[in-house]
C-alpha cells in the first residue's frame, strides 16, 4: 500500500487523476472503474481539463461504475448515472456504449448483480478502480461486515450511510435504503487501486484502515490484502496517521527506489 500525502483537497484531486490519466495513456483502452460523491469531483473536474487542454483521449475507455441507489431511475438527480453523466461523461470524448453504470430500477436485481459481473469480466477485467471512503470505513456501497469475497450485489445500506448521504437529498426520508454494489472481492480483482480522501471527518477511519488491523468492520481496511493500492490524502484526512514521517520520506525518494529497480 502506497500512502502519498498531500497539503490540500487540490492537489490530492490533481494526484489522484494524474493516476488515472497515467493509465490511460499507458492503454487507451483501459477499463476503469469510477467512484461517486463529493470526493472524486475534483478528480473528474482535472481529468476534464486534462482531456480539454491536454487532448487526453477517452475515447477507448471502458467504465464501469462501483454502485447506484436502488430504486431511482438513471434520470433522478440524485442517481448515480446522473452525477457521472453530469460531472464527467458528457465533458469528455467517451463512447456512451463503453459506459456502465448500475441501473436502479431493473425487475430482477440479483439477475442483474450477475451480468454485471460478467460484463467486467468480458471487458477483461478492471485495470484501475478508483475509490473513496465512507466515514464508517466502507468502500462502495460494502457496509462494515461484508465479507471480503463478496461480488455484486444488493446491500441494505447502515444508518450512518444513510445520513451521511441525505445531504445531496431534499431529506433523509428520500435517501433509498438498498443500493446494488460492487462487491469487495470484486474491487479487490482490480489490478490497481487508487483511494482518495478528503477531510478531518475521515481522518480517524483512515487511521484505522491504512495502520489498523485487517478488519471486515472496516472494510477499506481489505486494501491492506491489494498488491498495487494507492492511498491519496489531504492533510486533514491523514491529521491521525502515526507513520507520516515514513510516508513522507517515501514519497520524497521515489528516484532511489526506482534506481534501484532499474526502471
Amino acid at each position: 500500500m502506497e500512502v502519498i500525502l498531500t497539503e490540500d483537497y487540490n492537489e490530492m484531486s490533481k494526484i489522484s487523476a494524474g493516476e488515472i490519466a497515467r493509465q490511460v495513456r499507458k492503454k487507451p483502452n483501459s477499463v476503469i472503474g469510477l467512484a461517486t460523491g463529493s470526493t472524486p469531483l475534483g478528480t473528474y473536474k482535472e481529468l476534464i481539463r486534462l482531456h480539454k487542454e491536454e487532448g487526453l483521449d477517452f475515447s477507448k475507455v471502458i467504465t464501469f461504475n462501483l454502485d447506484e441507489y436502488l430504486g431511482l431511475p438513471p434520470a433522478h438527480k440524485e442517481s448515480y448515472n446522473f452525477f457521472m453523466w453530469e460531472n464527467l461523461f458528457k465533458h469528455i470524448n467517451i463512447n456512451p456504449e463503453n459506459v456502465h453504470v448500475p441501473q436502479g430500477m431493473v425487475e430482477d436485481a440479483e439477475e442483474f448483480c450477475e451480468w454485471y459481473e460478467k460484463e467486467i469480466e468480458k471487458a477483461g477485467g478492471i485495470d484501475l478502480q478508483l475509490l473513496g471512503i465512507g466515514s464508517d470505513g466502507h468502500i462502495a456501497f460494502n457496509e462494515p461486515g461484508s465479507s471480503f469475497g463478496s461480488r455484486t450485489r444488493v446491500k441494505t445500506l447502515e444508518e450512518q450511510t444513510i445520513e451521511d448521504n441525505s445531504r445531496f437529498f431534499n431529506s433523509i426520508d428520500e435517501v433509498p435504503h438498498f443500493a446494488i454494489t460492487m462487491g469487495v472481492g470484486t474491487i479487490l480483482e482490480a489490478r490497481k487501486i487508487v483511494l482518495a480522501a478528503n477531510g478531518k471527518n475521515k481522518a480517524q477511519v483512515c487511521a484505522r484502515f491504512i495502520e489498523g488491523p485487517i478488519d471486515s468492520q472496516i472494510t477499506a481496511s481489505a486494501l491492506q490484502l491489494h498488491p498495487h493500492a494507492v492511498i491519496v490524502l489531504d492533510e486533514a484526512a491523514s491529521s491521525q496517521l502515526k507513520r507520516k514521517k515514513y510516508y513522507n520520506w517515501i514519497r520524497d525518494n521515489k528516484h532511489m527506489v526506482k534506481k534501484y529497480l532499474g526502471r
